[in-house]
């Protein structure tokens, strides 16, 4: 088997929200298969919305679908791990409690790598290898571990909010900057987050002169007590010296 039909089939038996082979596989109705334990995960923390979304492809399914394993799927997946297509097992960096831990991991968990925008999970560096290496996963969004990442999801279109509404101060998505904020000062995240660094260090260069002035101001103020007391001693030394000669 070459490396090129050894990679072919490991993204075809790889669930793409842990990026592992597939353990337990179950297809939902859109098509599209999954480990259970972590399509199931991915549901529980939409249980709120009560709409289950399909990760890869984001079609949604009402009431959430009932899952079963797909046997045939499961076969092949250990015809494969048998022919070698086993993981690498990856650094034993575990995650402690303040480190954002991998979403993905079984047992104990990795400390994450990275983010990922379009699946909304933390990844360890072996799970995240085929963000790298697939070339439709090259084009999720990727950033610094985070824990609050729904935070950045548009509750109301279900898309990453990647615009900033200046009118309104609020994050927002392509759709609502085009629906609800159409006509207001529109601008992308990034370009938000700029102008917003470049803003907090003039007001911490305007911080550190007024520092600076005030510690001017107290040195000038230590010269001028120390010029009146030396003054003072020199008015005391003479007086003691006149009363001293009469």
């Amino acid at each position: 088997m070459n490396h090129n039909s050894v990679c072919l089939e490991r993204e075809a038996f790889c669930c793409s929200i842990c990026l592992d082979l597939l353990k337990d596989p179950v297809t939902i109705p859109c098509g599209h298969s999954y480990c259970m334990n972590c399509i199931q995960s991915h549901w529980n923390r939409e249980d709120e919305r009560r709409i289950h979304s399909c990760p890869q492809c984001r079609k949604t399914f009402t009431p959430r679908p009932v899952l079963v394993k797909n046997t045939m799927l499961a076969h092949l997946v250990e015809q494969l791990k048998k022919a070698g297509l086993q993981a690498a097992p990856a650094d034993h960096c575990y995650a402690g409690p303040e480190d954002v831990a991998s979403d993905v991991c079984t047992g104990r968990k990795l400390k994450a790598f990275k983010s990922c925008m379009q699946y909304l999970a933390s990844y360890c560096k072996k799970h995240l290898q085929l963000h790298y290496d697939v070339p439709r996963l090259k084009k999720h969004k990727l950033v610094e571990p985070s824990k609050n990442l729904q935070d950045n999801i548009c509750s109301r279109h279900d898309e990453v909010m990647k615009m900033f509404c200046r009118t309104d101060q609020q994050s927002v998505c392509y759709l609502c900057s085009v629906d609800g904020h159409k006509g207001h000062d529109i601008v992308s995240a990034a370009a938000e987050r700029t102008e917003r660094q470049r803003e907090l260090q003039e007001s911490l260069q305007q911080i550190l002169q007024r520092v600076q002035d005030r510690e001017g101001d107290v040195k000038l103020l230590q010269q001028q007590v120390e010029a009146i007391s030396r003054s003072a001693d020199k008015t005391v030394e003479n007086s003691e010296k006149i009363f001293s000669t009469q």
